[in-house]
């Protein structure tokens, strides 16, 4: 008898468990929108479900705070020569937070207490800075961005983001005339634990893969859309370090959905294309919705916000709003940012 009650609970047990993370259908959402003004946003740094911070054009940077009433407050940072940035890149290390700017010269600021510093300046009429991510550990990050030689421009800190240096490209794969990254949402790059992954486009579409905090590196080819300027991987997201997600296409016709999303299994080595020319079409971000098993993600772009809940294989368009970046708090919560908007999204 004994053995029986107890074979039942274990059982019961486990349909509980397979009911919990069972995803979810969803039909469509609300996105709660907030306005700012004469500013441009892809890139944001999620604090919690009333505050995130932002960097932008015309060189702002800034938080929005929900909590009470909906308060946008600004860093006022005195730029070099006069120089107003584009910021498309945003990380934080849990201490301060690192903004860069994307085209020549490039300035990476760290911002402590709404204090500034100037940790990394490039110059080069070639230079164009797409992505910013620290590693889990906080101490080591990186940031990549277009060549200005025939490898990909890829600078990195081991002491928490205090000092900067470009890696050679000695030790870096060799770019195809004509491949680079998108500074589309700032999530061409993701990082899990010691690995990283970056995403490229233009005439390749690869995958660029380091386990060691980027002292050597694999290159993996992918189906996706590629070829010219436009076309390749905007945005990449891995749920755990086998399971992945890449996902883009051709930036001057948004509205096709060729060859514009792949899934991997073994850490990014193959892709496999899916629900190809299907929903949905060019998308500039892609996130897995935390706690769901890698099986609830989100897309966005300037086409709207679609949603799969079957790894990717499968998609359902939620919303027509344009938004370039999403970041979820947790599974019912994200923040999104696009032209002159913030949003937030709650799931229910």
């Amino acid at each position: 008898m004994k053995r029986i009650i107890t074979f039942i609970f274990v059982f019961l047990s486990f349909i509980t468990c397979k009911r919990k993370n069972l995803p979810r259908k969803i039909d469509k959402v609300t996105i709660q929108k907030f306005q700012l003004d004469s500013v441009s946003i892809r890139a944001i740094h999620v604090v919690d479900k009333d505050k995130v911070i932002y960097a932008g054009s015309n060189g702002v940077l800034g938080f929005l705070n929900t909590k009470k009433s909906p308060k946008f407050s600004e860093i006022p940072i005195k730029f070099q020569d006069s120089i107003v940035p584009n910021f498309r890149s945003i990380a934080s290390n849990g201490k301060a937070i690192f903004a860069m700017s994307i085209a020549n010269p490039a300035l990476l600021y760290k911002i402590t207490n709404g204090k500034y510093t100037l940790v990394y300046k490039e110059e080069n009429k070639k230079v164009f800075y797409d992505a910013i991510q620290f590693y889990d550990d906080n101490i080591h990050g990186i940031a990549v961005g277009d060549p200005t030689e025939d490898c990909p421009s890829i600078i990195v800190t081991n002491n928490g983001g205090t000092s900067w240096k470009k890696l050679s490209c000695k030790n870096l794969p060799k770019f195809e005339e004509g491949e680079a990254f998108f500074a589309a949402s700032n999530t061409n790059i993701k990082i899990i634990d010691n690995t990283v992954w970056i995403a490229s486009g233009g005439n390749k579409a690869r995958i660029l893969k380091s386990t060691d905090y980027g002292n050597t590196w694999q290159v993996f080819t992918t189906p996706i859309i590629q070829g010219n300027g436009p076309q390749g991987i905007y945005s990449i997201d891995f749920a755990n370090i086998n399971n992945g997600i890449a996902i883009g296409g051709d930036y001057s016709k948004p509205l096709e959905n060729k060859a514009n999303k792949a899934i991997t299994n073994d850490g990014g080595k193959t892709w496999l294309l899916v629900a190809n020319q299907q929903e949905p079409n060019y998308k500039s971000c892609v996130q897995y919705v935390p706690n769901t098993d890698g099986q609830e993600i989100f897309a966005v772009g300037k086409t709207g916000v679609s949603f799969s809940n079957d790894a990717g294989k499968t998609w359902k368009e939620v919303a027509t709003d344009d938004y370039y970046t999403i970041q979820f708090v947790d599974k019912n919560t994200a923040w999104l940012a696009g032209n002159e908007k913030i949003g937030k999204m709650v799931l229910k």
